[in-house]
C-alpha cells in the first residue's frame, strides 16, 4: 500500500518542530529547509537548557538536535527527555542532526532512542523523509534494561537475505 503523499504533506504541515542547534547559521539553514518542505511551526533553542524549558513549557512533535552544544550536550539531552516519570514529554521523537557522522555515535545515538539520525550537511528530501518516516511509521516507546526510546525496528526481508548472503 503506497502512502498519500497528499495526507504526508498535509501531516508534515501540521507539525510543531523544535529545533536545537548552538549554531545560528545552522538553525537558519535548517528553519529554511524546514519551511521549504512545508513545516510552519518551528521554535528554535541555542542549547541543550533552552532547550528543556521550551520542551516543558510547550512540548513539540518532533525534536530536531544537534549532538555538540556548550552547557547540555544532544547525547545529555535526550538522556533527560527519555526519562518517564521524569521528564513531561519522553515519547517526543527526537532526530539527531550532526556533523559528526562516525558509526560509534549513531550507535550511541540508538541506544539513547532517537529515532532518526542524520548528517550535516542536511537536504530538505533527508529531512522531510524522516519526518514521514516519524509521522506515517510511528514506533510505540518501550522501555527494558535500561533503555527508553522507540521500539527497535525489526529488520527487512531484503536486509536479512543480504546478511545470510554475506555470512553464507
Amino acid at each position: 500500500m503506497g502512502i498519500n503523499a497528499k495526507h504526508a504533506e498535509y501531516l508534515v504541515q501540521q507539525l510543531n518542530v523544535l529545533l536545537v542547534d548552538d549554531n545560528a547559521f545552522t538553525r537558519k539553514l535548517v528553519r529554511a529547509l524546514l519551511n521549504n518542505i512545508g513545516v510552519k511551526a518551528i521554535t528554535e533553542a541555542g542549547d541543550g537548557i533552552a532547550a528543556l524549558e521550551q520542551i516543558r513549557e510547550a512540548p513539540p512533535d518532533v525534536i530536531i538536535l544537534d549532538w555538540e552544544m556548550p552547557l547540555l550536550n544532544g547525547p545529555e539531552l535526550v538522556r533527560i527527555v527519555r526519562s518517564p516519570g521524569v521528564f513531561p514529554a519522553p515519547d517526543v521523537p527526537i532526530i539527531m542532526l550532526s556533523s559528526h557522522g562516525e558509526r560509534w555515535r549513531i550507535v550511541e545515538s540508538v541506544k539513547l532512542g532517537v529515532n532518526e539520525f542524520l548528517c550535516k550537511p542536511v537536504s530538505a528530501k533527508s529531512l522531510l523523509d524522516r519526518l514521514v518516516s516519524i509521522l506515517l511509521k510511528p514506533r510505540e516507546s518501550v522501555q527494558f534494561a535500561g533503555y527508553y526510546g522507540p521500539a527497535p525496528r525489526l529488520p527487512s526481508p531484503k536486509i536479512e537475505r543480504a546478511a545470510k548472503l554475506q555470512v553464507g
